[in-house]
This record gives structure tokens, sequence and C-alpha cells, in this order.
């Protein structure tokens, strides 16, 4: 394959470009935020985030790489088809979910980061074991689509992998360095824009090849493979549920999501930003499945690629820049290939800050350094910017099994963080011993399951497994979906016991070693005054709270009941703090 000029040119512009549009956002909002407040303009952007960006950037945080390449390679491969294509459905409803339950107590409690909730109840050691998870999953998936986009440029243009998964993470770890979720919002605006057009400008011309058949036809009929539609067989049908559950349950408990919600101006406008994207996701998905179909009714011997097809070259996956590069003229498989990169930096951008916002505020301030100055703390967050930017580059140059990565630490934010999302926001009374116990139980049951991603064997061997041809054991039943309801039910009843235990006398106060229960003042659990303290939060978003009533002659009288509203509206908040 020879070296395309053209091709290297369009993919400079389009990276230039980019790079411009993230550094003018940062210059342009290098004064937001307060003297002293500079970190959480950069982890949530001052919390002024309009419907319009709001809705672009949340679109684009979902719409990756991962999620086009995926869902095209879902419709193209014969066992699978439409019917496995879970994403855009399962990420849309888990938007919807999240915006109907989980943005607005967010929101409204004015947290900065997801793992808040987290430390403020359960305190901060459990805050950084819920971390571990957390990060896994941002950066893993990171480093999968970094791996992922260089090998689509590869494909296309011909170039070293290395050196054009090198380039793109550059990029994205710079203009999200200089100026944090207002860069990365902006920069999605234009690489929302860009996927759908260079997409949809694709998608005629390759349907019009002469190799392509109609894709009404393939999709019902066996021309060159299997209909595209696909079918699910009655023996798949727990692991199609198991999967399922996942992307809709597990797509909430992200840093990514969660920033975008907490970057809004109020919980209504969180809510319909979560609701915009589940829409955009659906949207974007359209363009992405008629080119897996196209690929499915192409006959490649009649095309360059030649034979044998993509699925016989185990390049299933790389259906979409292979249908651009052999179907389409050579400008507008160009043009397609700037979308894809597009999708791939809009999620890595958004992973690397999600990381580095936790780290700097849940892990470095609220842990270790509770003092910690404004400065420091937007220091430390550059320099974990960059130390996350590389370390997800080098995964994606190293490790062989990226994506099994990412599948595993995928499923560890569904089983762990999931269920202590549910019990922190919405069961009263669960405690740091119910998490811990949530969260090993949990672990144990999903590492036993093992994973074929990993060549990891399972040591539970649970109903309808099987061994496929290399050796792998594959299991049938939704044990993932088991695990994450262990988890939860192992939360709730293991705090209502030693809740019980400890309250009833049954055990000492001594006992009570987390000081989850009995002690009232513990270096351990982490108060509202920790969470707010150095103006991080201002204490009216945190929470109402109802005027403290003197015991003076003076308030005997006063109609106490006039204190008990609280208009806890932004406006009314804004002129509180004036």
């Amino acid at each position: 394959m020879a070296f395309h000029v053209e091709g290297l040119v369009a993919i400079v512009v389009f990276y230039l470009a980019i790079l411009a549009v993230g550094i003018w956002a940062a210059w342009k909002t290098k004064n937001t935020g307060s003297e002293g407040d500079r970190s959480e303009a950069i982890i949530v952007g001052g919390r002024d985030i309009g419907l319009l960006v709001g809705g672009f950037t949340m679109t684009a945080t979902w719409v990756g790489g991962g999620y086009i390449n995926g869902t095209a390679e879902a419709v193209y491969v014969p066992d699978y088809g439409l019917a496995w294509a879970q994403a855009p459905i399962g990420y849309s409803l888990s938007l919807i979910l999240g915006g109907l339950f989980f943005a607005k107590p967010m929101r409204s409690k004015g947290y900065v980061t997801m793992l808040d909730p987290f430390q403020q109840l359960y305190g901060k050691r459990m805050g950084g074991l819920l971390f571990i998870p957390a990060l896994m999953g941002e950066m893993f998936w990171a480093a999968a689509i970094f791996s992922a986009l260089g090998a689509t440029i590869s494909v296309i243009i011909d170039i070293n992998v290395n050196i054009s998964v090198i380039i793109s993470a550059l990029i994205a770890t710079m203009y999200t360095l200089v100026g944090g979720l207002y860069s990365v919002a902006y920069t999605d605006v234009v690489q929302l824009f860009c996927i759908f057009l260079g997409l949809w400008i694709s998608v005629p011309f390759a349907m019009s090849h002469p190799a392509v058949t109609d894709i009404g036809l393939t999709a019902v009929h066996q021309v060159y493979q299997a209909p595209w539609l696909g079918s699910i067989n009655s023996l798949d049908i727990y692991t199609w549920l198991d999967n399922f559950f996942l992307l809709t349950l597990g797509g909430i408990p992200w840093q990514a999501y969660f920033q975008r919600v907490l970057s809004s101006s109020s919980a209504t406008y969180a809510q319909v930003l979560s609701f915009l994207a589940a829409f955009g996701c659906l949207v974007m998905a359209v363009p992405a499945v008629l080119i897996g179909a196209i690929g499915a009714s192409t006959a490649w011997n009649q095309t360059e690629y030649g034979v044998p097809d993509p699925k016989s070259k185990k390049e299933a996956d790389m259906i979409l820049p292979i249908v651009l590069q052999y179907l389409c003229p050579v400008y507008i498989s160009f043009f397609g290939l700037g979308a894809v990169s597009a999708a791939v930096m809009s999620s890595a951008d958004s992973s690397i800050l999600s990381a580095s916002s936790m780290f700097a505020r849940n892990i470095y301030q609220l842990s270790f350094r509770q003092n910690a100055s404004d400065r420091e703390i937007v220091w430390v967050m550059r320099i974990t910017v960059l130390l996350f930017g590389a370390s997800a580059t080098a995964m994606a140059l190293l490790a062989s099994s990226v994506y099994g990565l990412w599948y595993l630490s995928s499923d560890l934010v569904y089983i762990i963080i999931f269920p202590q999302l549910l019990c922190v926001l919405f069961i009263k009374g669960t405690n740091t011993y119910g998490a811990i116990a949530g969260y090993l139980f949990g672990l144990v049951l999903r590492i036993t399951g093992g994973e074929p991603y990993l060549y990891l064997q399972p040591l539970i061997f649970y109903p309808g497994w099987y061994q496929d041809d290399n050796n792998l054991y594959i299991q049938r039943f939704p044990f993932k979906t088991l695990a994450m309801l262990t988890s939860f039910f192992t939360n709730v009843i293991v705090s209502y016991l030693a809740k019980y235990l400890f309250e009833s006398g049954t055990l000492p106060p001594k006992l009570d070693f987390l000081d989850a229960v009995v002690a009232r003042y513990s270096r351990e659990h982490m108060d509202k005054a920790t969470l707010v303290k150095s103006d991080n939060i201002v204490l009216n978003e945190l929470a109402p709270v109802n005027p403290r009533h003197s015991l003076t002659l003076t308030s005997t009288f006063t109609n106490k009941e006039a204190f008990n509203y609280v208009d806890s509206s932004p406006e009314l908040s804004n002129t509180e703090d004036n």
C-alpha cells in the first residue's frame, strides 16, 4: 500500500484545527473562576455550560471511536448483526436513566466529582477504593480508543501505527492540559460536527459502489454472508441481556458523564442535557450501522481489497475504515478518516480529564492535602493530565489486550460502582462496612467468572457454560448482573446488620474501628464541612441548610415554621453568596 501524502495533509490540517479550537477555548475562559476557585472551573467549567455546548460535549463523550467502529463491526460480523449492536440503544437508555434519576440529586447537591458523595458518606479510604475501578475504566478506555485510532489511520493512509497513536494522544492531551473542561467541551462541538458530516458524506458513495448489493436485500437474505439484521439464539438470550444491562446501567457511573452533569448551570439543565445526548447517540449510530451493512453486502473480490474478505482476514473490527478506503473515492475516505479521528479524540480527552479530576480532588486534596491551595490543586491536575495521557498512550502501544482490559474494567464499574452509587444516593442507612463488603463480594464474583479476552479462566462455572474452539470457557449465565445485584444487597444487608449490632449494644463501641456507626467525630469519616473546605463547594450548593435558631428570648416567639422552607434555586443562591 502506497503512502498517501494527501491523507496525511488532511489529518494534519484537521488536528491543527482541533488544537486551535482547544487553545482558543482555554484563552477565552482563562479568567473564569474567582481567585481560589480555578481548580473547580477546570473540573466543572464554572458550572455555566449551556444546553448547546453541553449537549454536544455529552454526546461526543459517548460517540467515540469504540462506539462507531464497534457498532459497524457488530452489524458486519455474520454471527452477530444489528441484533447484537447494543451500544446505541444501551447508551441512549443509560443517558435517559441518568437524567431521570441521577443527574438531579448529584447536581443539586453541588458535588464536584462523582466520588464526592462516596467520600462524604463512607470516608476517604472507601473513596480511594472506588477510585481504582473508576480510574481503570477511564484509562483503559482511552488506551483502547487510541489503539483503534492508530490502526484506523494506518489502514487508510499507510503510516506507522505508533506515530499516529503518539501524535493523536499528544494533541488531545495538550488542549486538555491548557483548558480543562472548557477546551474539551468546545472541541467536542467541532469533533461531533465532523463525525456527523464525515460519515454521512461517505455513506452514499460507499452504497453506490458497483460491488455493493442492495442492503435491503442482504438485511433478510443471505447473499455473501448471513443477513446483517442478525438474530439472537435462544441459548444466548441471557448473554444478550447481561451485556444489555451492562451497557445501560453500567454506562451511568462514569466521571466523564457526571462531569458534564455537574458542569450544568442547574439541575434541570443537567437532566435536559442527558436527554439531548441520548437522542444524539441514536442519531450518530445510524451511519455506523449503514457502513456495517454495506460491508456485509459487498463482494470484496470485486474490489481492490481482494480475497479473502475482512472477516476471514480477522479484520472485522476495521470494517469501517476498510469501507472508507476501498468503497469511497480517495478524497471522501480521507474526510471520513477525519471523522473517525474526531470520534476517538472526543472520547479520549474526556477520559484523561476525568481521571485527573478524580485524582486531584478526591485522592490528593480530600484524602491527603485538605489544606492544599487552589493553585496547588491546579498544578496537580496538569501533572496528572500529562501522566495519564502518557500512560494511556503507552498501554495503547505496548499492551496486547487493551480491549480485554477495558472490558474487565468496565465490568468492574458496573458491578462495583453502580450499586454503591444506588446506595449512597437512594438507600438511607448504608455505611462503610456494607460498602466494603459489597465491593469485595462483587469483585470476587466478577474475577472468578473469568474473562475470555484476557484468557482468564473461570473458577466458578455457572449453568450453560461451554468451551469454544480456542479452549476458552464462555459463560452464558448472566453472572455480571448477578455480581452487581449481590454487591448491592450485600451493601444494604451488612450496613443494617452493623448498625443493629452496634446500636443494640451487641457489639461494644470500641469494635467500630471504621467509625462508621458509633463514633461522632471521626478522622476517617468526611462530613460536609470537609467537602466544602477551602471554598471547594459553596455550602448552599451542597444541600439546603436551615437557619440555626439561637436561644434568645426573641427567638422563642419567632415563627420557626417560616424558616423551614429554604429556596435552593440558583438565583437565590447567587444572591446569598453575594
